[in-house]
């Protein structure tokens, strides 16, 4: 006899667990990968010709990316019950999806090691619909298909979910969310032979996904984990997220004209761009005081103090990652001469670590005790653990920044400022030569946010007596 989960308000709740552990075991491939790119650049010839830094980064953008829709997945079919009041429309179709899709990563992922580039897309019929070759896109057009086919499975499955229960703002942002990160990830699909409309589209992508519909997935999870951490009403929470969601939206869909500065669109854009992805951070710092506020007027201590920290953690990592560094190489101006610098990659990492990586951390933080049976929070020396990596992973990754943030600084000044002695400025090679001592830094940064992450996943390990009282319980 099968004895449900006296720690989930519905049973079909568990099939978000599946998710979450693929999702972390992607994440650690994804910082593995990280780390090979980091050696690659100080250290040029290490792992060639098996893992190309081409390859390798490619790895890496994309593990990114289809780690956090597993999270982002789960994160789902946990909440969308709860706030529903009613049990998932059909686990088993969550569970094939599931299946579908990891089976689709993973065999791209090998693609993408075992088999030169242009093979692979001859191999997957790409000439028939070309989606290949794009930073972020490069999946095999098959394999655009098949997240296709996932995501409309998911979507109907929690749509008929929410059709047929409750209806609150948190699972209607939720909601709306997913169906817009489904509807601009079709743009995909579109490849003008112009560069310039290639790139001008491409954004609808990916600057719509993590600087518009996501944000709106990252509040809903959070405003789900502060009503349950906090006791506050839910009418409190609500107030807020509806504010939060209108600012992301007006300034993250006008903002994305930062992204058409230098790439052939009209002159209007510089100014839309500038003014309006100058207000991107407000959203964020709303987060942040969101967060506190919500946690100062608690009408309970949760026993999780892990997800206690990490529901304020990312609030303030995803304001300094997405607002603060964002802001700072977001004017027309500024970009003129940070386009494509290493300051971009200081911006990008820690906004995805800070707004996206964080927040699905903070939901597994939450769910993943009482979907392993265990109750509201885990034992202290477990959430000791996972506090550490909370802070090892935070303080490397703030440091990852820092490094790279100075390395486009120093690159600008060297290789896009003329020289006061001859007029001229360093070539590129000749300007990576000299960052050579923020990349080792960075590599060292790095190497700490791994053992971040250990220090995270070990956290989760069960020990045999936890697993005796709680099936114990259970069976009473």
């Amino acid at each position: 006899m099968t004895i449900a989960n006296p720690h989930l308000k519905f049973d079909s709740q568990a099939v978000a667990k599946p998710y979450f552990v693929f999702a972390l075991m992607l994440f650690l491939g994804q910082i593995l990968f990280g780390l090979i790119m980091g050696l690659q650049y100080v250290v040029g010839d290490f792992l060639f010709p098996l893992i190309p830094f081409n390859v390798a980064r490619m790895v890496h953008t994309n593990l990114l990316i289809v780690w956090l829709l597993f999270g982002f997945m789960g994160a789902a079919y946990y909440l969308i019950p709860e706030e529903a009041d009613r049990e998932l429309h059909s686990p088993l179709l969550a569970k094939i999806l599931f299946w579908v899709f990891a089976t689709a990563g993973v065999l791209t992922i090998l693609g993408y090691l075992l088999v030169p580039y242009a093979g692979l897309a001859r191999l997957t019929g790409n000439e028939l619909l070309p989606t290949m070759g794009r930073e972020f896109l490069e999946q095999p057009t098959i394999t655009k298909m098949g997240i296709v086919v996932v995501a409309l499975g998911f979507l109907y499955n929690i749509g008929m979910t929410l059709l047929k229960g409750r209806k609150t703002t948190i699972s209607m942002v939720m909601m709306t969310g997913l169906i817009g990160l489904a509807v601009f990830f079709l743009f995909s699909f579109y490849n003008p032979e112009n560069l310039a409309r290639d790139k001008y589209y491409w954004w609808f992508v990916v600057h719509l996904w993590v600087e518009g519909v996501w944000e709106l997935i990252m509040g809903a999870m959070l405003a789900f984990v502060l009503v349950k951490i906090t006791g506050v009403d839910r009418e409190v929470v609500e107030k807020w997220l509806y504010v939060i969601i209108a600012m992301a939206l007006i300034t993250g869909i006008l903002g994305t004209g930062h992204h058409f500065f230098w790439i052939g669109a009209p002159e209007m854009w510089l100014w839309i761009g500038s003014i309006f992805s100058a207000m991107e951070p407000i959203p964020f710092f709303a987060m942040v005081l969101f967060a506190f506020t919500m946690i100062g007027k608690r009408r309970r201590q949760h026993p999780n103090r892990a997800a206690t920290l990490w529901a304020k953690g990312t609030t303030v990592t995803a304001f300094l990652g997405a607002g603060v560094w964002g802001f700072l190489h977001t004017l027309a101006p500024v970009n003129y001469y940070t386009h494509g610098s290493q300051l971009t990659a200081a911006h990008g990492h820690l906004a995805f670590y800070g707004a996206y990586a964080m927040i699905v951390m903070t939901l597994i933080s939450y769910a993943m005790p009482r979907l392993r049976g265990i109750g509201e929070a885990p034992d202290e020396r477990s959430q000791t653990l996972e506090i550490w990596g909370f802070w090892l992973m935070t303080m490397s990754m703030v440091l990852i920044t820092l490094f790279l943030t100075a390395a486009g600084v120093m690159q600008v000044i060297l290789q896009r400022l003329p020289s006061d002695i001859d007029g001229t400025a360093l070539s590129f090679m000749n300007t990576v030569d000299q960052l050579q001592v923020f990349f080792w830094l960075r590599l060292a940064a790095g190497v700490g946010f791994f053992i971040g992450l250990a220090c995270y996943l070990f956290s989760f390990k069960r020990r045999g007596q936890e697993v005796l009282t709680g099936a114990t319980a259970a069976s009473r």
